[in-house]
């Protein structure tokens, strides 16, 4: 993978919550990498952890996820079940 060829298709509070994603994108068979920018961990979440697939893979892995994401997995893009909005209120 080259980077060119990347593209965010989600992305997380933690790095925990794009690693179980990694996950079930490695058992559908596509390939993803994380990318954070938490200045080398001392200031984890500041803004969030995104999942990276090939630009040919970002209608299958958005499929995947939204097939077998968890119910706790809260991404910041709003991608998925998780209502920004709401998040942000209490």
């Amino acid at each position: 993978m080259t980077a060119s060829d990347l593209v965010a298709v989600s992305t997380f509070r933690s790095v925990a919550e794009a690693q179980i994603a990694k996950g079930m994108l490695d058992q559908a068979g596509i390939e993803s990498m994380i990318r954070t920018d938490d200045v080398g961990g001392m200031y984890p979440g500041i803004g969030g952890t995104q999942l990276l697939v090939r630009s040919d893979d970002v209608d299958n892995a958005r499929d995947a996820l939204q097939a077998d994401i968890a119910d706790g997995a809260e991404m910041v893009d709003g991608t998925d079940a998780v209502d920004v909005d709401r998040d942000e209120q209490g």
